[in-house]
C-alpha cells in the first residue's frame, strides 16, 4: 500500500509541470489519506507539515508572477488577459497551450498598455521568468513535500 501512496504522490509532483494533473493537490490529498489510514498523530502531524510546505509553494506560484507584473506597472486587467489566455490556450492546444496562451494574453495586455512592442515583449519575459521561477519553488515544494512523507512512511517501517 505505502508503494501505491508514493506512486500517486510521484504523479502529483508530474502534475506540477503537466497542468492536466492537480499537482500538488494531489500530493495533499494523497497524504491526508494515509495519515487517515495510518491513525496515530505523528502522521497527522507530518501531513501538517507536508500541507504548510504544499501551501506555501502553491502561494509562491501565484505571488511572483502577480509581482512581477506589478513592479513593471501592469494593470491587473494584464494579468486577466494572461489568465484567459491560458484557459483559452489550455482547450486550443492540449497540455502546453496553457503556458502559451498566457504569455500571448499578458503580452496582449501589455501591448495594448504600452503601445510599444519592444516594452511589451520585455515586460512579458519578465512575467514568464518569474512564471518559470514560480513554477520551480511549486515543484521543489512538492519534492520537498514527498520527502518529508518518505521519511516519515521509512520511519514507520523500522
Amino acid at each position: 500500500m505505502l508503494l501505491l501512496y508514493g506512486v500517486a504522490m510521484v504523479i502529483g509532483l508530474v502534475g506540477v509541470v503537466i497542468p492536466t494533473i492537480p499537482g500538488l493537490l494531489l500530493v495533499a490529498g494523497v497524504a491526508a489519506v494515509w495519515a487517515y489510514d495510518q491513525g496515530g498523530g505523528g502522521a497527522w502531524v507530518v501531513f501538517g507539515v507536508m500541507l504548510v510546505v504544499l501551501v506555501i509553494g502553491t502561494i509562491a506560484k501565484y505571488v511572483l508572477p502577480s509581482r512581477s507584473l506589478r513592479d513593471a506597472g501592469a494593470p491587473r486587467s494584464t494579468l486577466l488577459l494572461g489568465l484567459l489566455g491560458a484557459v483559452v490556450g489550455f482547450f486550443v492546444i492540449p497540455v502546453v497551450g496553457l503556458l502559451i496562451g498566457a504569455v500571448i494574453g499578458v503580452y496582449a495586455g501589455e501591448l495594448r498598455r504600452l503601445h510599444d512592442g519592444s516594452a511589451a515583449r520585455r515586460s512579458t519575459v519578465a512575467t514568464a521568468k518569474a512564471i518559470g521561477i514560480g513554477l520551480v519553488l511549486e515543484l521543489v515544494a512538492g519534492v520537498v513535500a514527498v520527502a518529508i512523507w518518505f521519511v516519515a512512511a521509512l520511519a514507520q517501517l523500522s
